[in-house]
């Protein structure tokens, strides 16, 4: 299996819709022995449930927007495992009210939390991930398409997103030394709990399964996999790069409502 004998760390997971689920879904198939996080008391019953159903897994309490938290996490981790081969960055967050409307009526507050929260946290995890990966190691986060394109009422999250980007090209550079590699994974719109937040949600899911060239939406597991092949000796080639797993609807540079494919 890919993973036999592989330590990973998933940080974001909130239910079994999540992202997150369906890359540790993905890894635990290939035979990764995994450790969860959750963010606080009111998602700790959904995560351990699903822990539960990961041979040897764990959860424990860690918000990323606090160092004192990740430092625990990565404690734990030495405990359980020993070293970490692979972790996943599955989150993001903006207050609900900066989601909504103009950009140019973020708040400072929200745009602060929406930086810290879905960027800064990328930084703050790998830098304390990296004395465990004693034998080298893989980095994924999760980006969307509005990181460098508007999307209307994405606002401030793209501009999280686009920071998000940029950070996992300077990680990849300042940790390629130690053979540790940092990517994204840039999915296309899915009705996860966090997506729910972004006002039209429905509707950019339409919008891609209507245009994408595979006209479909994307499915979680498509996005498991691609992280499995990040995470794996497969990808050992690859850091620094976004991966695009969205049928195609990010090489798009019109929409033509009513066209078909070529037959």
């Amino acid at each position: 299996m890919l993973l036999s004998g592989k330590k990973g760390l998933i940080i974001g997971v909130s239910n079994k819709h999540s992202i997150a689920w369906a890359i540790a879904q993905s890894a635990a198939g290939q035979g990764a022995q995994l450790l969860f996080n959750y963010q606080n008391e009111r998602l700790r019953q959904n995560v351990e449930e699903l822990a539960a159903t990961v041979p040897g897994a764990k959860a424990y309490v860690c918000d990323v927007g606090n160092d004192g938290e990740i430092a625990a996490l990565m404690k734990q981790m030495e405990k359980e495992f020993g070293r970490l081969d692979f972790l996943v960055h599955s989150l993001a967050f903006a207050p609900r009210e900066e989601l909504t409307g103009q950009f140019v009526n973020t708040t400072r507050q929200g745009f602060a939390t929406a930086l810290d929260v879905s960027a800064y946290s990328l930084v703050a995890v790998a830098r304390a991930a990296m004395p465990l990966m004693t034998e080298g190691g893989s980095i994924v986060t999760l980006s969307y398409l509005g990181a460098e394109r508007v999307v209307p009422h994405y606002n401030v999250m793209g501009v999280a997103k686009a920071a998000l980007e940029c950070s996992v090209r300077y990680l990849a550079y300042d940790l390629g030394p130690k053979n540790i590699r940092v990517n994204a994974i840039s999915a296309g719109p899915i009705k996860t709990l966090a997506a729910r937040g972004v006002s039209g949600i429905t509707k950019m899911v339409d919008l891609h399964k209507e245009f994408a060239p595979l006209r479909r939406a994307t499915e979680q597991g498509e996005v498991g996999d691609t992280a499995l092949f990040l995470v794996s000796p497969l990808g050992r080639g690859i850091t620094g790069e976004i991966i695009y797993v969205d049928g195609g609807f990010n090489i798009l540079g019109m929409m033509a409502p009513g066209e078909s494919p070529v037959s």
